[in-house]
């Protein structure tokens, strides 16, 4: 099937830096989208290359954060050796500790919630935090609201995770038509000039959908200033892999099967100098009257989207794989995949709702499908 190509103005002053920083330029358009051929070639893991006396020596750390685990390997070379490493992954999870307290919607005491709990008045905030909600505005703007950081808004709504009750149900048909009013990020003022944010009382806002990948990017340039150029950096879903390995080959991962057991994949994808983000309905779910009921809400309906099971996105910064993810799962493999295929050096594989599998055409050669994903509800 062939996909018609998308178009994105683009714009002048700050949202052309943003643009021209992250890549995201049009592209001047793209073919059909197919899964290459299933391939018995068996991936390499991330963690497979062995330390020698003589040659880079591998440091890991996994830590809690933001809700998720994160795990940071590097290799040490000529100029960083053992200790400065590790000195190196102590500042990028201070970074991770500071930045979480400052962008977290669950915080009471951080930017976020106090513009939460100041609707209807201007919030002075800092540069981070109106980086981070002029890039989600910008995303939302070129989604047409498929992302919207006033989701947050249905939050006390819809109940996943660890706030699920031991005997989840979908809420009452009026109480989301009555939330769903209140999402709209249109309704999101940002004053660059000023450096301030306002939103309306009653509202709130929320930068789950974004906040991880702007982090993991603020730990890649701690880790590169450093010295360090083999790394690989992984909170959750959102991943980030640096150079390649001392062997010389790139770093892979393993795309979830939706419906099979934690951890396992049905494809893996190669990585050098680029990021991986994955959006599932199986992560934060349940299932109530044979039907599956998940955290990635669509802003326009206010229920969980049904077009995808799951999306991963393949871009030059996690930031952009990260606020894209969600916005292709929720738009569907086909509008989906043509707006991915709009932005330089994104790419996406799809696993739709009849658990079919969508690739991009440049992800063609860079991603292995194994086997078929499971079926199942």
């Amino acid at each position: 099937m062939t996909m018609t190509h998308v178009t994105l103005k683009r714009t002048t002053g700050t949202f052309s830096a943003f643009l021209l920083g992250l890549a995201l330029a049009c592209k001047p358009g793209h073919g059909q989208h197919r899964a290459p051929a299933p391939s018995a070639v068996a991936p390499s893991s991330s963690a497979a290359a062995t330390p020698t006396n003589e040659g880079p020596e591998r440091v890991e750390r996994k830590e809690r954060a933001m809700g998720t685990n994160v795990d940071i390997i590097a290799y040490t070379n000529e100029s960083v050796d053992i200790a400065l490493t590790h000195a190196a992954i102590d500042r990028a999870l201070q970074e991770i500790e500071r930045l979480e307290a400052e962008l977290s919607e669950w915080r009471p005491s951080s930017e976020v919630s106090r513009i939460n709990q100041k609707g209807g008045t201007w919030v002075s905030v800092s540069p981070e935090t109106l980086d981070i909600i002029e890039k989600a505005q910008w995303v939302a703007r070129a989604s047409h609201g498929s992302f919207d950081i006033t989701f947050h808004s249905m939050g006390d709504l819809w109940k996943f995770g660890t706030a699920q009750a031991a005997n989840p149900e979908p809420p009452a048909h009026e109480a989301v038509r009555r939330h769903r009013a209140l999402v709209d990020y249109r309704r999101v003022e940002v004053d660059l000039k000023n450096g301030r944010v306002r939103i309306p009382r009653g509202r709130k806002i929320g930068l789950g959908g974004i906040a991880k990948g702007y982090i993991v990017d603020r730990v890649v340039a701690v880790l590169r200033a450093a010295g360090l150029h083999s790394f690989l950096v992984q909170a959750g879903g959102d991943l980030y892999a640096a150079g390649r390995k001392p062997d010389g080959s790139r770093w892979t991962t393993g795309i979830q099967d939706p419906r099979g057991a934690p951890g396992e994949s049905f494809a893996i994808l190669e990585l050098e100098d680029h990021a991986f983000s994955t959006a599932g309905d199986y992560a934060r779910a349940y299932v109530f009257g044979k039907k599956r009921y998940h955290h990635i809400i669509d802003p326009h309906t206010g229920y969980p989207a049904t077009a995808s099971r799951s999306v991963t996105l393949y871009a030059p910064s996690a930031l952009t794989a990260d606020m894209l993810d969600d916005a292709v799962f929720i738009l569907g493999p086909e509008k989906g995949l043509e707006f991915a295929d709009s932005l330089e050096g994104v790419g996406a594989v799809v696993v739709d709702a009849r658990n079919r599998v969508w690739v991009s055409p440049m992800l063609e050669g860079k991603v292995v499908i194994q086997r078929p994903p499971s079926d199942g509800l």
